[in-house]
């Protein structure tokens, strides 16, 4: 099973847009946010998409979604996580900052998808479990605005690089 994850969009709409339009031509059959969306109106953008291409939308909060009652009002089982459930015969586990994690948790996963660091994206089998962090899809810090495909059967992710941002400088 094939699927789209990101994270850290930050309301860029132009990267979600771009990042939609990956997991739309890679076919996923699914799609997960590792937190920081930010604001209702980027959610209302990923959930239209996401209905029109007939997948589940997994995500949690992360630690800028300061319109947490909007967001959960267009998603209500959004949470702060860890959140726990299965793709592809996968036990995942999704959460938004790995150092929030508990050891519980990690060891009940196949694969662990965070975001949280902006920096670059990890893809790393460990002990028979993936970790995942799609680094930024916004771009703000690193100038590259980047998704994730995961593979479940494989057990494997690839990062793909949607575009660069322009980032002020100091």
């Amino acid at each position: 099973m094939r699927v789209g994850v990101f994270s850290d969009t930050h309301d860029n709409l132009i990267a979600i847009d771009r990042a939609l339009r990956l997991f739309e031509d890679e076919r996923v059959e699914a799609v997960i946010h590792a937190g920081d969306i930010v604001a209702p109106f980027s959610l209302k953008l990923i959930l239209a998409r996401v209905e029109k291409m007939g997948v589940p939308l997994f995500a949690v909060f992360g630690n800028n979604d300061g319109e947490r009652h909007g967001l959960a009002k267009l998603l209500p089982d959004l949470c702060d996580g860890p959140r726990h459930f299965e793709l592809g015969s996968r036990k995942i586990c999704l959460v938004h900052d790995l150092d929030r994690l508990r050891h519980d948790d990690e060891l009940a996963a196949d694969i662990v998808i965070t975001g949280h660091t902006h920096l670059d994206t990890v893809c790393e089998l460990k002990d028979g479990r993936l970790y995942v962090n799609p680094a930024e899809c916004c771009g703000w810090l690193t100038g590259l605005c980047r998704a994730a495909i995961l593979d479940t059967e494989t057990l494997s992710a690839r990062s793909v690089v949607l575009m660069e941002q322009e980032r002020p400088r100091p």
